[in-house]
C-alpha cells in the first residue's frame, strides 16, 4: 500500500498540471484569434482610407524610377539592333533568317548616291513564258496553201499566219537586219518600235564579231509593207531614194575636192620658200600733188607714201 500511494500521488499531479497546460494554451489561442480579427477589422477600416489618399512619392524616389526605365528601354533598343529579326523566322529556317539584303550603294563622285540596281528584276523580265496549248478553235488558217496548223516558226515570232511547209527562207519570207531595214527602205526607228503595230523581230549574235551588239532580224515582207504605208507609193520611195544618193554624191565631190584643194596647197607651200627678211621700200622720185603734199612710189612693191612738208 506505500508503494501505490506514490504512484497515485504522481499520476494525480501529472494529470492536472496537463489540465492546467491546456487551459493556458486555449487562452492564449483565444487572444490570438481576438488580435487577428482586431487587426483585419483595423485594415478593412484603414483600406478604404488609402485608397482615397494614395501617398505621394518623393521626387528622389520617382526620378529614380524613370531613370532605371529609361536604362531598360536602352537596353532594349540595343538587343532589338543586335537581333533586328525575330528568332521564330531563323529557326524555321534551321538558324539562317531569310532575309533580302540591302542594296548596294554607289558613289558617283559627283553629289549623287545611286542605288544598285536589282537584278532579279531583270532576270524575270527576261523570262519567256511559252503559249498555252493550242484547242480546236484556236487553230490558224495558212495564208499559202488554206490548212490548218496549230504551231509555226513565223506564226510564233512575227505573227504570220504560214506554216512551215509553206516558209520560204530564202526568198519571201527572208529576214533582214535593222540596218539594212533602214537603208533600203528609208525607214526610221520610230517606223519600226513606235509607229502601231510595232514591227516584231529576233535576236541574235553578231557573227561579224562576238563582242559587238546583237543583231535584230526583221521579216523583209513587213519591213516591205511598213515602208509603203510610211512613203504611200514605190514611186515615192524611189524618188526619196534618188534624192537621197544625189546628195550623198554631192557630199563625196565635196570631201574629195576639198582634199585635192588642201594637197595642192601642200605641194605649192612645199616649193615657194618664204622669205624671212623683213622688206624694205626703195622709193622713186618724189612728186609734188597740192601745196606742200608730196608723193613718192616704192620701186619694187609699188607702195605709195603721201607726206606734208612745212
Amino acid at each position: 500500500m506505500r508503494r501505490r500511494a506514490p504512484y497515485r500521488q504522481r499520476g494525480g499531479g501529472a494529470s492536472t498540471s496537463f489540465g492546467v497546460s491546456m487551459r493556458l494554451r486555449g487562452g492564449y489561442c483565444h487572444s490570438l484569434l481576438g488580435r487577428l480579427d482586431m487587426a483585419a477589422a483595423e485594415g478593412s477600416s484603414s483600406q478604404p482610407a488609402a485608397s482615397e489618399q494614395p501617398a505621394e512619392l518623393p521626387a528622389s524616389v520617382r526620378a529614380n524610377i524613370e531613370r532605371k526605365r529609361q536604362r531598360a528601354l536602352m537596353l532594349r533598343q540595343a538587343r532589338l539592333a543586335a537581333r533586328p529579326y525575330p528568332a521564330t523566322t531563323a529557326a524555321a529556317t534551321g538558324g539562317v533568317a531569310n532575309v533580302k539584303a540591302a542594296p548596294k550603294i554607289i558613289d558617283t563622285g559627283g553629289g549623287f548616291i545611286l542605288e544598285e540596281e536589282v537584278e532579279e528584276e531583270h532576270a524575270i523580265g527576261k523570262v519567256v513564258h511559252q503559249p498555252g496549248p493550242v484547242m480546236e478553235f484556236d487553230y490558224v488558217i495558212c495564208e499559202e496553201c488554206g490548212k490548218e496548223f496549230m504551231d509555226s516558226y513565223l506564226m510564233n515570232h512575227f505573227d504570220l499566219a504560214t506554216c512551215d511547209n509553206c516558209r520560204d527562207a530564202d526568198d519571201k519570207h527572208k529576214l533582214i537586219t535593222k540596218t539594212e531595214a533602214k537603208q533600203e527602205y528609208l525607214l526610221k526607228d520610230c517606223d519600226l518600235e513606235k509607229r502601231e503595230p510595232a514591227l516584231k523581230f529576233i535576236v541574235k549574235k553578231n557573227p561579224h564579231h562576238s563582242q559587238w551588239g546583237d543583231m535584230k532580224l526583221y521579216l523583209k515582207l513587213q519591213i516591205v509593207k511598213r515602208s509603203l504605208e510610211v512613203w504611200g507609193t514605190q514611186e515615192a520611195l524611189e524618188e526619196a531614194k534618188a534624192i537621197r544618193q544625189k546628195n550623198r554624191e554631192k557630199m563625196k565631190q565635196k570631201k574629195f575636192d576639198k582634199k585635192v584643194k588642201e594637197l595642192r596647197r601642200a605641194v605649192r607651200s612645199s616649193v615657194w620658200k618664204r622669205e624671212t627678211v623683213a622688206h624694205q621700200h626703195v622709193y622713186g622720185p618724189e612728186e609734188n600733188l597740192e601745196d606742200d603734199m608730196y608723193r613718192k612710189t616704192c620701186t619694187v612693191c609699188g607702195h605709195e607714201l603721201t607726206y606734208e612738208k612745212m
